[in-house]
């Protein structure tokens, strides 16, 4: 079952806040709501403009649509499908790369941070994806945008456990604010398909249980229509 986010935005002095209820029924029990501020960035990520390969990815978007089914029916594919290769974060190292890094792989692209609530209930699953499903044709990149060091989303994915999942990381927030100009981030978790070319085919809002099997046949469907 898949039902809307409500969003509502106020704004207060030269700041905007971006207030956003999430509510996925069904998906993960408990978590109904996130509430995300945006903040200005100096490092907007640019040049992820729609390419002409991207466009003729309309028929794989349709497939992905049609095997987003049960738990994971709050995935969307792509009306335009448009390229996310150049989305810039910090590798596990420390160091700068881009998600063209990861092309010829299949890529589940997560949006988390350790103030979401709904986010922390996710990344179990997100875990048990990456250890079920990674290897050569597929990855779960889950990429924490807190401002500072890394310390607090270190400490954050060892108290839950999380053992699978690399740390990608991108404190300026350019990430998100570069999906949000797109149209396809409203709050935390955001969650994208990006095929083994760098096109995001599908996107969805809010969490969801990747552990589960409507989440591995989404996964297997999303590999084989490449």
């Amino acid at each position: 079952m898949d039902n809307g986010n409500e969003t509502q935005k106020t704004t207060s002095g030269g700041s905007r806040k971006i207030i956003v209820l999430a509510a996925l029924a069904g998906i993960v029990a408990g978590a109904v709501g996130v509430y995300v501020m945006e903040r200005p960035s100096g490092n907007i990520v640019a040049g992820t403009n729609t390419s002409d390969q991207c466009t003729a990815k309309t028929d794989t978007a349709r497939k992905i649509d049609a095997a987003a089914t049960g738990a994971v029916a709050a995935m969307r594919g792509a009306e335009k499908p448009q390229s996310m290769s150049a989305l810039s974060f910090t590798g596990p190292d420390g160091k700068p790369m881009r998600l063209a890094d990861f092309k010829g792989k299949t890529v589940l692209v997560n949006l988390w941070a350790t103030w979401c609530a709904p986010c922390r209930e996710e990344m179990p699953a997100l875990d048990a994806l990456q250890t079920k499903k990674g290897g050569d044709n597929f990855q779960v990149v889950a990429i924490n945008i807190d401002t500072g060091d890394d310390q607090k989303p270190k400490g954050f994915l060892a108290d839950i456990g999380v053992k699978s999942l690399a740390l990608y990381r991108d404190p300026t927030m350019g990430v998100f604010n570069d999906l949000k100009r797109k149209n396809l981030a409203f709050g935390l978790p955001v969650t994208m398909i990006v095929d083994k070319e760098g096109c995001q085919i599908a996107a969805m809002n809010g969490p969801a249980p990747w552990e589960s099997d409507d989440a591995a046949r989404l996964i297997d469907a999303a590999i084989a229509a490449q």
